[in-house]
């Protein structure tokens, strides 16, 4: 059975005192038996590089642009990326997609950038509540992955996928381990109609995964890990989840 991954999304959370510890935390309660990484803001990249470069603990972005270079003021290029040693960035986070009014296309071409430099895009699709509750949830989420698809073809097989039910991520809900496996069964056979490398394909879930509802989700048979929000601002939460992974 391949490893588990498991991913922290710091957020707009850090500084460099509470980095410094939490990274710690986690180095000191190696080894894991699942993947590990973690995917923290930009100004904070070169020290987690540092607390993580002896150690065998993914790190990454939690965005890049879909442009190499140019004048896009603010934005993070993944050749910028690539620089770090970025492993991983997540696109199309549902709050991108909300407060920056990201679309299925503009996810598509960042995770297509992602990888033309190397770095495997963390690709986020999910419905909102008020989607799940009109019945939309299986359209939602297979025209969000379906743009991805199209756009990186025949490297389509090289993301790893993140299903996040908006009405779940810092909410206190999660969708239960049916709700969850019935969607992420839905992108598995997405993923098979699409590539014949989708078996390996990783899929991870996302809305408020904590140490006492990890091991639960994760066994569940389509479910290949877990993007951790809130739980993986603390060492010992996210060491959990880790734990409960494999």
């Amino acid at each position: 059975m391949a490893s588990k991954l498991i991913v922290g999304n710091w957020k707009m959370h850090g500084s460099h005192p509470a980095n410094a510890e939490l990274l710690a935390g986690i180095v000191a309660a190696r080894p894991f038996i699942a993947e590990v990484a973690v995917c923290v803001p930009f100004p904070y990249l070169a020290e987690t590089v540092v607390g993580l470069a002896a150690h065998d603990i993914r790190w990454g972005a939690q965005d890049c642009s879909a442009h190499d270079q140019g004048a896009y003021t603010g934005e993070v290029s993944a050749a910028m990326l690539a620089e770090f040693g970025c492993r991983y960035a997540i696109v199309g986070h549902s709050e991108r997609r909300a407060y920056h009014a990201e679309s299925d296309q503009l996810v598509a071409d960042k995770a297509k950038a992602a990888l033309a430099r190397g770095i495997t895009p963390i690709v986020c699709v999910g419905e909102t509540l008020a989607q799940r509750e009109a019945g939309e949830t299986e359209a939602v989420v297979k025209r969000q992955l379906s743009a991805v698809i199209h756009t990186l073809a025949h490297c389509a097989s090289e993301m790893v996928v993140a299903y996040e039910p908006v009405w779940a991520i810092g909410t206190g809900r999660t969708a239960s381990p049916e709700q969850a496996q019935a969607v992420h069964a839905l992108l598995r056979a997405q993923l098979r109609a699409a590539t014949p490398h989708a078996a390996g394909m990783k899929i991870l879930y996302g809305g408020s995964v904590k140490p006492d509802n990890a091991a639960t989700l994760f066994a569940q048979p389509d479910i290949d890990g877990g993007l951790i929000g809130g739980a993986s601002l603390k060492a010992a939460d996210f060491v959990a989840i880790c734990r409960a992974a494999g």
